[in-house]
């Protein structure tokens, strides 16, 4: 691809996962070149220029998402600043790549919604967990009709003692809009909906339960404390979710919980014809032929290129392309409906029916 031809990226959010975007997106120089990247920090924005070459650091997220030269935007800042970067990106004219969850909430995640149907940018999710090669070899076999109707799923996430960054954003509703529900338990609820092909929830009933991190337990090592903030989110989420044909998905998970976990992802699918296990970077297929019981082991590649580049090369392709993503806007309003639901339900103790309308 000329150079002339390339797209061209900036990068909003200097801290861990911009740094993933800036390694990720300066790798695919053939397609794209990394121009300008900003933080409001800008000590941090300049360190991670000099470390991957980018040769401009933008005063501010506004002022790089005016930027004539910068094509896209991927955003990689807390989570209640996503909605306005996102309408200002679209406003401006941007593609963009944000980070999970797609809002705060589902009514800040209904206006990136209706801004996208009037805009002719991609605006993509960044689920990665879609793009991890054992994922994705269940996926082949789901589409291939092996699994049959997939009537019933559980996933989950158990973190015994996780907890992120105590007292600073990570753990304020109104700044992160919830605690592993939100953080973690997104991921596992989008990839259990996609594999089970993106049926449409209806309804939620769920709990949440806040035992370790208002007494100050279960403190994990990402992170930096700030003793003098607050914790007011969930540190488990348990909830039953309902789909359009009658299928339903269990959803559980957590930062900190007395429990024999390994910390790894899971998911299990139970189809009408075969089933599928994933569990950290590995999975299984099980099936039975002639009355006998088939496992078949999947597993990561050696030499896997990662689940950040293919997700990041799909980004780009759709910019190309001018299709929609597999991770589209419909795909963060979803899973931001479903966790406000899971939080209502937990506050009323009823079972909560989805409301899809965008007015």
């Amino acid at each position: 691809m000329s150079e002339q031809n390339k797209i061209r990226i900036g990068i909003i959010g200097g801290g861990n996962i911009g740094g993933v975007h800036a390694k990720e997106f300066t790798a695919l120089a053939n397609e794209c070149e990394v121009i300008a990247i900003t933080d409001v920090n800008l000590a941090v924005a300049n360190d991670k220029a000099r470390q991957y070459s980018i040769p401009h650091v933008a005063e501010s997220a506004e002022a790089l998402i005016q930027r004539d030269d910068i094509d896209a935007v991927a955003i990689g800042v807390p989570n209640q600043y996503h909605t306005d970067l996102v309408l200002l990106a679209l406003e401006a004219g941007k593609h963009v790549l944000i980070e999970k969850p797609m809002a705060i909430h589902a009514e800040a995640a209904r206006q990136i919604v209706k801004a996208s149907q009037k805009s002719d940018r991609i605006v993509m999710v960044s689920h990665q967990m879609r793009w991890e090669s054992v994922p994705m070899q269940i996926k082949q076999q789901i589409d291939r009709g092996e699994l049959g109707r997939i009537y019933t799923a559980k996933t989950g996430w158990f973190r015994r003692k996780g907890i992120p960054g105590w007292g600073t954003w990570f753990t304020q509703m109104n700044q992160s809009g919830g605690g592993p529900l939100i953080d973690i338990g997104v991921h596992m609820l989008d990839l259990a909906l996609y594999l089970m092909g993106n049926q449409k929830p209806v309804s939620v009933y769920g709990a949440t339960y806040a035992e370790f991190g208002p007494v100050r337990k279960g403190i994990g090592t990402w992170g930096t404390p700030n003793w003098n903030g607050i914790y007011d989110v969930e540190d488990l989420a348990t909830a039953l979710i309902k789909m359009e044909d009658g299928s339903t998905l269990s959803l559980e998970v957590s930062w900190a919980v007395h429990m024999d976990t390994d910390n790894s992802p899971f998911i299990h699918l139970m189809g009408s014809e075969g089933g599928a296990s994933y569990q950290g970077a590995k999975g299984k297929l099980l099936t039975e032929k002639f009355d006998t019981p088939i496992e078949t082991n999947l597993i990561k590649p050696d030499h896997d290129e990662g689940e950040r580049a293919r997700m990041s090369r799909h980004f780009l392709a759709c910019i190309r392309e001018g299709k929609q993503p597999i991770t589209s806007v419909w795909s963060g309003f979803t899973n931001n409906l479903v966790l406000d639901a899971i939080y209502e339900s937990s506050r009323t103790g009823n079972e909560v029916k989805l409301n899809w309308e965008l007015d």
